[in-house]
């Protein structure tokens, strides 16, 4: 496992089996991009385990991280950051909290409270 240490955003490289059906990473919604360069403020911590592409993240104020296939990868909640997706990305992705919270705070940022 390797950390930026700036940014906290951790990216482990191919992660063993045992440790992804551990997160039962396989039962995880799945989300999908295009090549694109877009913002993007994680509300709540997130978890991805990268099925295809390649993507660099850069947090504002921060260094850039490249990640892609096979390569599970945990977003600090709070986090601002810009997207470069190079290769076309599709991922399964976990979202700290339940639905209710979740929501909670993406009206909280919506509203800036």
């Amino acid at each position: 496992m390797s950390q930026a240490a700036d940014n906290q955003i951790i990216v482990e490289k191919n992660p063993d089996q045992s440790r992804l059906d551990a997160l039962n990473v396989s039962k995880w919604p799945t989300w999908q991009k295009e090549v694109s360069v877009f913002p993007w403020t994680f509300p709540e911590q997130e978890i991805a385990y990268i099925l295809e592409g390649e993507c660099v993240i850069t947090p504002t104020g921060g260094t850039p991280v490249v990640f892609g296939k096979g390569d599970l990868v945990t977003f600090p909640a709070g986090m601002t950051a810009s997207w470069v997706v190079k290769k076309p990305l599709h991922k399964h992705y976990k979202l700290d909290g339940n639905l209710i919270s979740q929501t909670l705070r993406r009206i909280k940022a919506a509203l800036k409270l």
